[in-house]
This record gives C-alpha cells, structure tokens and sequence, in this order.
C-alpha cells in the first residue's frame, strides 16, 4: 500500500453512511485503515462487519446531535482527521408546486447539518493538529438543474460553505474540499424510469454512470496526504456528465 494512501490511526467520521455512496466511503477508509465512525439513522455492528468501523445512530435533523457526535468521538479517540459530510436527501418538485415540509427538509439535511457538524468538528480537528473535511455536494450544485430549487440551493450552499472554510481553517492545518458527483448509480437513480436514465447516460461523455466506489476513491484523495497540498477545491466526478 501506498504509504500516502495508509490510514492507519486516523479518526473518520462518515454522515449518511449506511448505504450508496456512504457505505462505499466507509468501506473504503476501513480497508486503508482509518477507525471509521458510520453515521446514519439505521446503522449498527452488523452493517459493515468490520472491526474498524464504529456504527453510531442519529439522525442529523436535530441541531443538537452534531454536538453530541463529536463528544462522543473525543470520549472515545480524543482525535478527529477525516470529516465528510455526506448525509443528504433529494426532493423533487417544480417551482411554486413544492411542499414546504420538503423544501424545510432538503436544507435542513444537505447544508444546515453539514454546516453544525463541521463547526463542532473543527476545534477537535485542529487540537490534533490538522485534517480534511470532504463536503458531497453535487453537479447541481454547480449548473442547477430544473425540478430541484432546493436540492440544487443546498449543494451551491454546500460549495460555498467549503470556499469560506477553506480560505479560514488553512492556516490551522485543515483542508477543506467538495466532490460534485454527476450522475451515480444508487437506490436514489435505480427508482427513475428506463427512459429517464436512457436520457441521462446520454450525456455522459463516457458513457456509463458512475458508481458508488467511483465517488469513494474521490474521497480517499482527498483524506489521505496525496492531497497535502490541495484545500478549497470542488472535484467533479461525474464522467463528463453535461447538464
């Protein structure tokens, strides 16, 4: 292995962990070494089956819980170097016609908890004297897309978050970046029609979704000291996907 790519002794903490792209993270981290804390509303030890993974359940909705994840991840390893905020939600709906529950939901998960969860972390991160902090926003994020007002509002929201944190953690030794995935194939696009992935695969210069492990080997660039000297950037990974 690699020894810039070797994990071993670092803390993690994975949002939304339990499956897709979340689980291929967590798995990922593990297998290079890091102690991965799985976090998500439904997660427990027979999850991952990994001695290295500590499943923690919450649900990231309640502003308080940020706070309580990482005094527990103190308690029990007294450091934190790898952060990713991945937890997320997509609603659907046009412009004037969507419920306010949803659109109250999409932000709450995709930014609001990303944000608490990240200002919790940081003191923690930089008391052990660095880390990486990876924020899943999304190709809508960056060119939008109609239909997601809020999903795409959240990911933007998601970006610039990740520019300012940058800019100011720095100088303290932590590294903050985004991963704009395009389209990927997970239990969320598996429910779209024939015809509607039909239609998105066609826009994608290489010719096939991306996948799950695709997004997590983005991940692990991004935890590891390959990328020592890269802050405040947002990495697509989306197969030369044109929205």
């Amino acid at each position: 292995m690699p020894t810039d790519l070797d994990l071993t002794g670092k803390v993690a903490v994975v949002t939304g962990a339990s499956r897709g792209i979340g689980a291929a993270i967590v798995r990922t981290l593990a297998e290079r070494g890091a102690t991965v804390v799985a976090v998500a509303r439904s997660v427990n030890d027979e999850t991952f089956g990994l001695d290295n993974v500590v499943p923690i359940a919450g649900s990231l909705e309640d502003p308080a819980f940020a706070k309580e994840l990482v005094r527990t991840v103190f308690s029990r390893f007294k450091r934190l170097d790898v952060l990713v905020n991945n937890a997320g939600v997509m609603r659907p709906g046009s412009m004037g016609a969507t419920a306010e529950a949803d659109i109250v939901d999409v932000l709450r998960l995709n930014l609001e908890s990303a944000v608490l969860l990240t200002e919790a972390a940081v003191r923690l991160m930089v008391r052990g004297g660095g880390g990486s902090i990876v924020n899943m926003s999304s190709i809508m994020g960056r060119v939008g897309a109609p239909g997601q007002f809020a999903y795409a509002a959240s990911k933007a929201g998601l970006i610039g978050a990740t520019l300012a944190a940058a800019k100011e953690l720095a100088p303290k030794g932590v590294r903050v970046n985004a991963i704009a995935p395009g389209f990927i194939a997970t239990e969320m696009t598996d429910a779209l029609s024939e015809e509607a992935r039909a239609e998105a695969i066609a826009k994608i210069g290489m010719g096939r979704p991306g996948t799950s492990q695709d997004v997590a080997d983005a991940v692990l660039f991004l935890a590891s000291d390959l990328s020592r000297y890269v802050t405040g950037q947002v990495i697509g990974v989306d197969g030369g996907f044109i929205l």
